[in-house]
């Protein structure tokens, strides 16, 4: 005699949705756990809003020519931990000394980058060993790839600031005056030179 579940289709049917259910919560559940760690370890249930500036311990690397997002490297280019900051994520940083302070975006990972750790590309050898290991500032200014959770006010005063710094550092040249078109002289050897070679 087979299964009585077998033998009505509304049996099967409560049974797979029931199983789908469980599934569903399961992984509600663990969802739930895995931002809830997140938050955790970086110490603030917000932290994952752009904006948030935290603590990080900043290292330097110089090695290996394309990064986990299949980009080349290059300056401005950080690796962290992508559970904490995602590939994608453009963070501002500050430093002590402000030497290597600016906005980078995550686009490697590593296995010596867990938890609340920065590893920031740069070209040479020697200046990734002279940074060695040091606190830094980081502001999120965007988490993962989605725009939506940028802070545009936060984008906006770091233009701002640049621009201001740009107009501060550059000579100040003469305002200049309204042209009506290009200038020649009355006596002109240009005109003569035309109208000889058109003879």
């Amino acid at each position: 005699m087979p299964p009585l579940i077998s033998r009505s289709i509304s049996r099967q049917l409560l049974v797979a949705g029931i199983a789908v259910l469980g599934l569903l919560v399961a992984y509600e559940v663990s969802t739930s756990d895995s931002q809830e760690s997140v938050s955790d370890e970086l110490g603030d249930p917000s932290a994952s809003i752009g904006g948030t500036r935290l603590e990080f311990l900043a290292t330097a690397y110089c090695k290996g020519s394309t990064t986990a997002a299949g980009t080349g490297v290059t300056s401005g280019v950080a690796a962290a931990d992508p559970a904490l900051l995602p590939l994608g994520t453009v963070v501002s940083l500050t430093t002590a000394n402000g030497r290597h302070e600016g906005i980078y975006t995550v686009l490697d990972t590593g296995p010596a980058v867990q938890g609340r750790i920065i590893d920031l590309y740069m070209w040479s050898c020697d200046e990734a060993l002279q940074f060695g290991r040091q606190q830094i500032g980081v502001t999120i200014l965007r988490l993962g790839w989605d725009p939506a959770v940028s802070t545009p006010s936060l984008i906006d005063a770091e233009f701002a600031r640049r621009e201001a710094e740009r107009r501060a550092t550059s000579p100040r040249s003469a305002p200049l005056a309204p042209s009506l078109g290009p200038e020649t002289p009355p006596d002109s050897d240009v005109d003569e030179s035309a109208a000889s070679t058109q003879d």
